[in-house]
């Protein structure tokens, strides 16, 4: 078999340009599905009923759907009532998917905060709202960020699904590239690359961030 590796530097910038378009929509689904699982986190522990359980359909439902049906109903029923398109269908599924599991992260980060620190904030006079925001919270974040940042790595890993709604990405220009050039292998295994180059890159960031903060509790 010939190997003809120079289709990848002849369209370097078709791959420069989805890299880019992956971070995009990633980016941007992250910073709606954070809310998204901080709202659904405190419901899933919330003393309200009706809020407790509107916060478990949720997480439950959205994380028994598989991503690549979420996007496709996203987009084709939901597209039906609002314009979305393909970009922003992508976006509002990815992060109506990642939120279901940071709501569970947030969950359980707010769980291991010891009870006796919402207790003392409350004999000190604090409202529950106040000592949530100004207590439980804070301490809460230091152990969900790692979880966090990982969940991020893996919604640019999950993003590649979202070619299958026509969302220009690094995924859908390689298989257009593939479908012109018909160099399957050289151009497949060049996104692998570059997938786990941003994946590490951005793991490498996040353990440097770490290392910050337990030095700054230390």
């Amino acid at each position: 078999m010939i190997y003809d590796w120079s289709v990848i530097p002849r369209n370097m910038d078709v791959f420069i340009y989805g890299a880019l378009k992956t971070l995009e929509i990633s980016a941007l689904a992250i910073l709606i599905a954070i809310p998204i699982g901080i709202i659904f986190g405190l419901g899933r522990i919330s003393k309200n009923k009706i809020f407790r359980l509107i916060a478990s359909v949720y997480v439950e439902i959205i994380r028994g759907v598989p991503l690549l049906v979420l996007l496709l109903w996203i987009y084709f029923v939901l597209g039906q009532y609002f314009s979305l398109g393909s970009f922003w269908g992508a976006i509002v599924g990815l992060a109506i998917f990642a939120g279901a599991f940071i709501a569970e992260i947030v969950r359980t980060g707010i769980q291991a905060v010891p009870r006796g620190q919402m207790e003392a904030a409350r004999s000190l006079g604090m409202s529950h709202t106040k000592a949530m925001t100004h207590i439980i919270l804070p301490q809460a974040f230091r152990r969900v960020l790692p979880p966090l940042a990982s969940q991020f790595i893996m919604l640019i890993k999950d993003s590649s699904l979202v070619s299958s709604i026509a969302a220009i990405d690094l995924t859908l220009n390689a298989k257009n590239l593939v479908a012109t050039s018909f160099r399957s292998i050289e151009v497949w295994t060049f996104v692998a690359l570059i997938y786990f180059i941003m994946t590490f890159s951005l793991s490498l960031i996040i353990r440097y961030f770490e290392k910050r903060l337990l030095k700054s509790e230390a």
